[in-house]
């Protein structure tokens, strides 16, 4: 292995660019506790890759803006104000695969089924609640992920 490949390893794992993870699973809607079967896709671009495991990543947010206008006492105008809100409702990361190398150019395929936690419904107002999933490799640096996608949980 030359420096240059030395070089371009070091900055996949920093960056989390070492591997290309994908999800797969159910379109929803989902029930908290339901089981769901998942599939996560990990695949090495182009070295070696020590992992940390394969994880799925579940979280709920409320978010949302809400505009409105307050008196100004000095001046006797109505002036406009935003409120913005996001606050973490379920954080939970679930393990899927234990610890593992991914030699170069290897593909592995993780089937595992998960539990929805507890938490509130999706809901979508003037405040939103958002489920969002993805799938991660436990990497050095950055780990590499399928990103977050939204699903629907209902009560």
């Amino acid at each position: 292995m030359g420096l240059m490949d030395k070089l371009k390893g070091a900055a996949n794992a920093i960056t989390g660019g070492g591997a290309d993870v994908s999800l797969e699973m159910p379109s929803g809607p989902f029930r908290t506790g339901e089981q769901v079967k998942v599939r996560v896709t990990v695949r090495s671009k182009g070295s070696e890759v020590r992992s940390g495991g394969v994880f799925i990543d579940i979280k709920a947010v409320e978010k949302g803006t809400v505009r409105s206008t307050q008196l100004c006492n000095s001046c006797n105008r109505s002036l406009p104000y935003t409120v913005t809100v996001s606050r973490t409702t379920v954080e939970q990361s679930i393990t899927v695969h234990p610890a593992f190398v991914l030699k170069k150019d290897e593909t592995k395929v993780v089937d595992a089924t998960i539990s929805i936690p507890p938490g509130q419904p999706t809901y979508h107002g003037t405040i939103d609640h958002v489920w969002e999933v993805r799938g991660r490799l436990e990497a050095f640096g950055n780990d590499p992920d399928s990103g977050f996608r939204q699903i629907t949980v209902i009560g």
